[in-house]
């Protein structure tokens, strides 16, 4: 049985290439790496953001809102035969990701803006976004791509990913993975996710002490070229 998604910790920390390279060295030795990822553990994220004319979603992460949402749809590698719709609700440093798998046709439907019917087949978050791109006028604003190197433990359901060589575009395209985008050099980040507590044998392989919280965002990484 599934667990229900539940709200986790979340942080942001910019880092250096040789922090990068550090953390990987650390990291390696004591979390596992993510099953579904390539050699190394690194695997190639692809994702396609969904905003209303008003940008409220970028709006309100630029104001940074305690309280906010936005929907993506992600894949991974080149594999389109396992789509993702998400949903990722903050609260502060608090974050919930809901998600549901969605087939190659409505994630088609989906970024070209027909939802006609579209709600029958699905689950209930997919029901949601056709409701809010009617009454809100949601649609397909940016797609983002980027490497990432994630590993993981279970105590404290600790996620720790690195992420980098992050481009973004226009959301045509996105699903052909070799799309040129535009690409945010030297941008590199950490993010540490957790349920209720952040063991202290992880806490100080990822401690930044010299790198402060980010509040980055990829999207709006994204849009500020766009």
């Amino acid at each position: 049985m599934n667990e229900k998604p539940r709200f986790r910790h979340e942080k942001k920390h910019y880092i250096t290439p040789a922090d990068h390279a550090a953390l990987r060295q650390r990291l390696g030795r004591v979390m596992q790496t993510d099953p579904n990822a390539g050699p190394g553990g690194t695997y190639t994220v692809h994702s396609l953001y969904f905003d209303d004319w008003q940008d409220t979603a970028l709006r309100e992460k630029l104001d940074g809102l305690p309280r906010r949402e936005k929907f993506r749809i992600r894949y991974y590698n080149r594999e389109l035969g396992y789509i993702k719709l998400e949903k990722k609700s903050k609260i502060r440093d608090l974050c919930l990701k809901e998600s549901e798998r969605i087939d190659l046709n409505q994630c088609q439907a989906l970024a070209e803006g027909r939802i006609e019917g579209l709600a029958d087949g699905g689950g209930p978050l997919l029901a949601e976004l056709c409701a809010k791109m009617r009454s809100r006028q949601l649609r397909a604003r940016t797609c983002v791509c980027y490497r990432r190197d994630a590993y993981w433990r279970p105590e404290g359901n600790v996620r720790a990913t690195i992420d980098y060589d992050i481009g973004g575009g226009g959301p045509w395209g996105f699903l052909n993975p070799d799309r040129p985008l535009l690409k945010s050099p030297g941008i590199t980040l950490l993010e540490v996710k957790y349920d209720h507590y952040l063991p202290e044998y992880i806490a100080g392989l990822v401690e930044m002490s010299d790198r402060s919280c980010s509040a980055f965002s990829k999207y709006a990484c994204a849009r500020h070229y766009l």
